[in-house]
Parts: C-alpha cells; sequence; structure tokens
C-alpha cells in the first residue's frame, strides 16, 4: 500500500464522518489558536518594554533614594525611617565625574494648568534644560527649557501636545502666559506628540525649571535623576562614581540606588520571558485535550467500523498497514487542527494589534513552531491505542460484526 493510498483512504474515511472531522479539528485549532495568541501578547509586551527603555539610548542611569536589600526593603524601613531625600546639589555634584556627560534631575506633582477660562489638571515635570537630550524628546514649536543655573526658578513652561491643543485650539501658544497652581508661567516650546513613555503619556504633561518645581510644590527633593555616561563603555564606572560621589555627601551611607537601563531592561525581558512561557504552556494544555478527545472518537471509530477493517484484512491488509490507516486520519486531523489554529491565532494576534497598536503583538518564530509541532505529535500519540486495538481485530469476527 503506498503513501499516497494511504492519505488518500484516510482523507475519504474523514469526510465520511464531516461533523466528527470538524469537532476534532476544531479542538485541536482552539488548542494551537489559544496558543499562539496568547504568547503573541506575551511577546508584544516584552518588545514593548525593550522598545520603550531603548528609546532613552543605550547609556542612561536611573538614581533614586533609598538602597534596596536582598530583604526587598529599603534600610531603616522595618524601623520606621525614611531614606534621605535627593537634592539638586547632590545631582550637580555628579557632574564632577568624568564618565558622566550630562543629568537631569526630576520632580513630579499635579497641578491645575490654566489660560483664560481653559483649564486642566496635569503632571508638571520639573527639570533642567538636559532633559531634551537626555531622554531624546523632540520640540514642535518654540524652545525647551533655558540653559544656565538650575537653582533658579525660570517662570517658563514646557507644554506637551495635548495639553497646548486644549489650552490654546487654534490660538498660537508661544509667548502666552499659563497659571500653573498659583504660579504664572510663559510658555517657551511646544513638544511634539510622542505619545506614551515608561508609564506616563509625554504629550499630557508640563514641563518647567526643577527649581520652580520645588517652590510650586513645597519639596527640596527630588524623586530621580537621570544619569547619562559619555559611551556605553563608561556606564559601570559612571555607576561607581554615582555612588561614590553621593555616599561621600550623605556621611558615608549607601543610600541611594543606581540601576542601569540595561538592568532594567534584562530583569522585564527575564520577567516577560517567564511570563510568554507560562501562558503559552497553560495554552498548550488545550493540546492534551484535544489529543485526548481524538483518542476517545477514534476508539469509538474503530468499534463502529469492525466490518470496514475485517475486510481489509480479508483482502490482505497487514496489521501494520491497518495502524498505518489510523495513524494517517490522526496525522491529517492534528495537521488539519494545526494550521487552521496557526490561521485563527495570527487573525486574532492581528485584531489586538489593530485594537492596541503600540503594542506589538507578534507571536515569536518558537512559539509556533512548537504550538504546531505539539498539535501533529500528539494527534499521533494519542492515535496509538485505537490504531493498535484496530488492527489486533481478528477478520472473521470482525467482518460478523463480533
Amino acid at each position: 500500500m503506498r503513501t499516497l493510498d494511504i492519505l488518500g483512504f484516510a482523507g475519504r474515511s474523514l469526510a465520511g464522518y464531516r461533523s466528527r472531522t470538524v469537532l476534532m479539528i476544531a479542538a485541536m485549532a482552539i488548542g494551537v489558536a489559544a496558543v499562539v495568541i496568547l504568547t503573541a501578547l506575551g511577546e508584544g509586551a516584552r518588545r514593548y518594554v525593550v522598545d520603550q527603555f531603548s528609546s532613552l539610548g543605550t547609556h542612561l542611569l536611573i538614581v533614586f533614594p533609598g538602597r534596596s536589600e536582598t530583604a526587598g526593603v529599603a534600610p531603616g524601613m522595618l524601623a520606621g525611617e525614611t531614606p534621605r531625600d535627593l537634592t539638586l546639589d547632590d545631582a550637580l555634584a555628579l557632574l564632577r565625574s568624568r564618565a558622566i556627560s550630562r543629568i537631569a534631575p526630576l520632580t513630579i506633582g499635579s497641578a491645575l494648568v490654566s489660560w483664560k477660562r481653559r483649564n486642566r489638571e496635569a503632571p508638571v515635570l520639573g527639570s533642567t534644560a538636559d532633559l531634551i537630550g537626555v531622554r531624546h524628546m523632540t520640540l514642535a514649536q518654540g524652545r525647551f527649557l533655558p540653559p544656565g543655573d538650575p537653582r533658579k526658578a525660570a517662570p517658563v513652561c514646557v507644554l506637551g501636545a495635548t495639553v497646548r491643543q486644549e489650552l490654546f485650539g487654534a490660538h498660537p501658544a508661544i509667548g502666552e502666559w499659563v497659571r500653573i497652581g498659583d504660579r504664572r508661567f510663559r510658555v517657551a516650546g511646544v513638544l511634539a506628540p510622542q505619545g506614551q513613555s515608561l508609564g506616563f503619556n509625554t504629550d499630557e504633561i508640563v514641563i518647567i525649571p526643577v527649581a520652580a518645581a520645588q517652590i510650586l510644590f513645597n519639596t527640596p527633593s527630588l524623586l530621580r535623576i537621570l544619569v547619562e555616561a559619555r559611551s556605553r563603555e563608561d556606564v559601570a564606572r559612571a555607576r561607581r562614581d554615582t555612588l561614590n560621589i553621593l555616599q561621600a555627601r550623605h556621611e558615608g551611607e549607601k543610600d541611594v540606588t543606581a540601576v542601569t537601563q540595561d538592568a532594567i531592561l534584562a530583569t522585564f525581558d527575564r520577567i516577560l520571558r517567564a511570563l510568554t512561557l507560562a501562558v503559552g504552556g497553560i495554552a498548550a494544555i488545550s493540546l492534551a485535550v484535544a489529543g485526548i478527545l481524538i483518542m476517545n472518537v477514534m476508539l469509538i471509530a474503530v468499534s463502529q467500523r469492525t466490518r470496514e477493517i475485517g475486510l481489509l484484512k480479508a483482502i490482505g491488509a497487514t496489521s501494520k498497514q491497518i495502524r498505518l490507516l489510523f495513524f494517517a486520519e490522526s496525522a491529517v486531523l492534528s495537521l488539519a487542527g494545526a494550521a487552521t489554529g496557526w490561521l485563527l491565532g495570527e487573525i486574532g494576534s492581528a485584531v489586538i494589534g489593530y485594537i492596541y497598536p503600540t503594542l506589538p503583538v507578534a507571536a515569536p518564530w518558537w512559539a509556533v513552531g512548537a504550538a504546531l509541532s505539539a498539535a501533529a505529535l500528539t494527534g499521533v500519540v494519542f492515535s496509538v491505542l485505537p490504531a493498535r486495538r484496530a488492527a489486533r481485530l481478528d477478520p472473521v469476527l470482525a467482518l460478523s460484526r463480533r
């Protein structure tokens, strides 16, 4: 019996029981589609995080108060103490390092921003002129914060694209005075639309000088300090210098944390890869369920097709050929279900990508390959028992349906 004969016989057998065939293909397709869609979501989340951090450049440090210990808490927290604040002088002291090219101190709060009768609540970010370079922002109009001594609270601001549109509409914004909280600022520039970046929408923020933000929010402390090394090779040295300088300024206490962009990215990458594998594994359980369904249905098929099997044996078909016929049916079912599931998974991923365009949804090649391989293997493995039972039938008893 040739391979084409076996496949043709399997195809005709499946076509003769259309409802059964469609249900088994659907069961396998659902399993494969679930693996493809869930791994696509996990991979999309991972790529989104990678893209977000990559947009900041390749040699960035983030410094924040408090030191992470092995217990997962900052020192003194269990005793009710709080970490020492980072100050503007701390940030400026970091420029003593030859490995550091520029710094961008950050303080943030929320305030009512108004112009004439229009107003809206907006996040207000205090920083310096170097922020635009460190964060790779782009201006649509005007200028950014003025360079110079960051201790001077110049009354200027830069608006995000959404804030500018909601406050001014078609009216030019550059040179106008807006009220932020209880203080007035002249609009120096407008940011180009950039959307989400590291958890907040840059189109909805207002940027003012860091000293002005400290006065506005009545705080001398900084939320973070962004530090840019001179090159990728200088990142490790810049981190050491940052920790040493701040330790010397804080009376020998190691009470700050400096993390590199690569370290954050590697941590997120490990977490999201593990999450992708976990959800893919959970979805793959449905493939095992589909395999069990194929086995049960084919066991029933053996009892329903005893006369057919007896006739094949009576005309000379061997037990091996009978097993091959049932293996072929299972393989055709599994491959058809896998192909259908892959197609449905790609369509589902495309729909999710259309709904959430910022998420680069795409199933990784290894997940697609594993799902298709697992589907084919599952179908064949679970067909062993029905195939063996069919092969063991006595042709005389099978023809008499005993």
